[in-house]
């Protein structure tokens, strides 16, 4: 039995609680008092940022951590972004749609770390439940606080399970109600009893009768905000996950997420700077992000993954740190192709890396010393155009006010984006026109074209929200899903540099690769798993 499969099924001792990356403590630990009850809550966030490596065989930690996993096979196997790191295992497979059930450390990643934490929060709430609270001496207010750390873990589970069956369609599905312990294996249930199961705790997680926090109550912790923002991206992708089109409920979502009081930030790049989760403009766009501390996080996932293989260490000198960060590994960046076509570029002059862009999204590129091709060199990192949207220099301040190099950090201070407001008003878009009603959404629109400096939309058609997604959403995670929702992620319809194998020019490919194989060391660990069709 492999430790991830022992994860899977739940912790082997009963007695035993995970409330840190490193160390277990056994059931009497929690006692009477709060300081533990939230340092087991911590324990569950932290699933988004550990590189704890005791689970994952031999995987790099930072290649580990799920954010960098997710970003990955979202990313990479479509048209945004690909990498450069020719002798990976993971990289050749995703960067051409050409992986098979072979296992690839990426995807495997994010089954296990889904999965894992799934297994955490099971162990959470059977922890905390109102009789061995009761049993224990906890008071009632101490209980109630309780019950709203409880709604907490409900709401990671379910961001999980949304990972886990957006990426492999049926997963095997426990709760704090299931078996539990080293002799059981949980069998899976369907992609669309998953998404039902998640959509009744979602929506009771955001109802009046709920414990958890209101809207923008306690960043970066969730709450009935980050509840709605994941609740309306379950709707609008309902058709991919169980076959059933949901426009009017993610319609009603979305508006009563406008009813929070959230904004848009009136700087699109102050969003992804290293003060994110300080700067009030940004927070406000902000229905739930992973926290990252260069001093508190030290791992090389997340969003310090992005920002160190954005650029190679020829581009980090002592005189130009340009999204302050202190590694360059010379790993990711975008096709011309989707830069052409989505920001409509032009003048770029590759010798001092300048040209002209209206779009402010499309301003936070980096061209220096680049080749524009991709062309007979997937794997030369100098081919492409390097993305700086995520950039740990401090809003305000530029890469010569961030001097001296001794102030550059290692890790990254970012805030990734797990929701934002953004987000919503494209999913309120999509789905005002799929209902017949797109006028209801141009307002918000438009306010997005606003901030962007370009002209509002006159109407709203797959082909805008293709492009405008593209924008908005760029290397946040969304792609893959998005161009599977759109019909066009496999299609021969809509091809990009190297889409489904070797060649250049993309070509289509088999459909059941919409869904990622169950790894084999957990189908070899667990024999009621099925390997998803075409595997």
């Amino acid at each position: 039995m492999t430790a991830a499969a022992a994860m899977t099924a739940c912790v082997n001792d009963l007695d035993t609680l995970p409330l840190n990356t490193t160390d277990t403590v056994v059931d009497y630990t929690y006692g009477n008092e709060e300081p533990p009850y939230l340092q087991g809550l911590a324990r569950l966030y932290s699933q988004f940022v550990t590189n704890d490596l005791t689970d994952l065989q031999q995987m790099d930690g930072g290649a580990s951590e799920i954010i960098r996993a997710f970003w990955s096979v979202q990313e990479t196997t479509a048209d945004a972004a690909k990498c450069s790191w020719e002798n990976d295992a993971w990289v050749r497979a995703l960067n051409t749609n050409t992986w098979n059930e072979t296992q690839n450390d990426a995807v495997y990643a994010v089954y296990v770390r889904t999965l894992q934490g799934i297994a955490f929060v099971n162990e959470y709430l059977r922890q905390t439940t109102p009789e061995k609270l009761k049993d224990r001496g906890v008071s009632a207010d101490l209980s109630a606080k309780i019950d709203g750390f409880r709604a907490e873990a409900r709401f990671i589970r379910a961001y999980l399970y949304w990972m886990a069956l957006d990426c492999f369609g049926s997963v095997p599905f426990t709760t704090e109600n299931s078996p539990f312990g080293g002799t059981y294996f949980p069998s899976q249930a369907s992609r669309e009893d998953i998404y039902d199961f998640c959509i009744s705790e979602l929506e009771y997680l955001r109802s009046e009768e709920s414990p958890m926090m209101p809207a923008r109550a306690m960043y970066p912790r969730a709450d009935k905000g980050s509840v709605s923002g994941l609740l309306a991206r379950m709707y609008l992708n309902s058709k991919v996950y169980t076959g059933v089109e949901r426009w009017s409920q993610a319609k009603a979502v979305c508006e009563d997420i406008f009813a929070m009081g959230y904004s848009l930030c009136p700087d699109y790049a102050a969003l992804f700077r290293g003060d994110n989760g300080e700067n009030p403009q940004a927070l406000q766009e902000m229905l739930w992000s992973i926290s990252y501390n260069a001093e508190k996080t030290q791992s090389y996932g997340g969003t310090s993954y992005i920002l160190s293989a954005t650029l190679a260490s020829t581009d980090i000198t002592d005189q130009s740190r340009p999204n302050g960060q202190r590694n360059g590994w010379a790993g990711l960046r975008v096709p011309y192709e989707y830069v052409s076509k989505y920001f409509d570029v032009s003048g770029q002059d590759y010798e001092t890396g300048t040209y002209e862009v209206a779009d402010a999204r499309g301003k936070l590129f980096y061209i220096k010393g680049r080749s524009e091709s991709m062309e007979g060199a997937l794997y030369s990192f100098m081919n492409g155009w390097s993305c700086l949207k995520f950039n740990n220099i401090p809003s305000g301040e530029t890469d010569q006010s961030f001097l001296p190099v001794s102030a550059v950090k290692a890790f990254s201070d970012v805030d990734f984006p797990m929701v934002r407001l953004a987000e919503v008003y494209l999913i309120y878009a999509e789905a005002c026109m799929n209902l017949g009603v797109a006028g209801e959404a141009l307002p918000y629109l438009a306010r997005l074209a606003e901030r962007a400096g370009v002209e509002p939309p006159a109407e709203i058609t797959q082909e805008f929200l293709v492009a405008e997604r593209a924008r908005e959403l760029m290397w946040e995670a969304h792609r893959r899903t998005d161009l599977i929702r759109f019909g066009l992620y496999d299609s021969a319809d809509y091809l990009w540099p190297y889409k489904g194998g070797d060649s250049f020019a993309g070509q289509a490919f088999p459909s059941y690769k919409l869904i990622f194989p169950i790894p084999p060391t957990e189908l070899a660990a667990n024999d009621r798993l099925v390997q998803n069709p075409g595997y």
